[in-house]
């Protein structure tokens, strides 16, 4: 029986991100990730330690804290800290890499993707998921804002949102092959998926699961009684768009990619 992701993050996340974490574990069911495996941006490591059914060879990630929470999930074989720029590993090292909502956020996004060219092989899987343009067009509380005819103020949320989730790298189709190309790879395939009313659920979220903060802050976890009856509500509500089909109107999209 094929694992319920979404009950696995909704235990240990705010719902919200729950939601989009485990549309995206689905996605790597299917994939042939050879090791040694290389996890760009692996934060906390809870994603890599609920989507795969075996440790990771390497994590990075530029936030000491997170690292040691990682290291305490047991799911990777090493961590480095490092903000992905430059990576201790010798050239050709890497026979699979994945980066999971992550390369949005890196400034410095063209000098990471050319290490991520220099450390794998060739004929390596590049595998990554990133929200697209319409993560910022399709934003709810903007469009009402235009419809109520105050499109500067629209702007300005819209501006500040980008700020807030530190999001910067949204590019369709065409931005991503010509970044990718420069750095040595081909994608050979992509879709498109969480439609803009998924995204309206990751949105206010950011609202709504602010009360989970102070579990954190006080006990290191988001969810203080992560049990079926206590989240039975919560997952009521978003399995909907868990379970939605994947959409060209998607505002994230997924990338495989190969290293020639």
């Amino acid at each position: 029986m094929p694992e319920d992701f979404l009950q696995l993050h909704l235990k240990a996340l705010p719902y919200f991100r729950a939601l989009l974490r485990s549309i995206e574990a689905t996605f790597y069911q299917d994939l042939e990730l050879p090791s040694p495996i290389l996890d760009m941006g692996c934060g906390d490591g809870h994603f890599g330690s609920v989507t795969f059914d075996r440790k990771i060879d390497i994590g990075v990630d530029p936030d000491l804290p997170s690292l040691q929470e990682a290291q305490t999930r047991q799911a990777y074989h090493s961590l480095i800290q490092s903000d992905g720029a430059i990576l201790p590993l010798p050239a050709g090292s890497i026979a699979s890499a994945f980066s999971n909502s992550v390369l949005e956020h890196i400034p410095h996004l063209d000098r990471v993707l050319a290490e991520l060219g220099r450390v794998m092989r060739t004929g390596a899987p590049l595998v990554f998921t990133v929200p697209n343009p319409g993560y910022r067009s399709e934003l709810s509380f903007p469009r009402w804002l235009t419809r109520m005819r105050l499109p500067g103020l629209a702007e300005r949320y819209t501006e500040w949102f980008m700020r807030m989730s530190r999001t910067w790298n949204m590019f369709y189709e065409p931005g991503w092959q010509e970044r990718l190309q420069t750095a040595g790879f081909e994608i050979e395939r992509t879709f498109r998926y969480f439609s803009p009313r998924a995204l309206s659920v990751l949105e206010w979220g950011h609202y709504f699961g602010a009360p989970t903060l102070l579990p954190r802050k006080l006990t290191g976890r988001w969810i203080i009684a992560p049990t079926n009856w206590n989240l039975a509500l919560t997952d009521r509500i978003v399995r909907q768009y868990y379970e939605e089909p994947r959409t060209e109107h998607g505002t994230y999209s997924f990338y495989l990619a190969r290293r020639i």
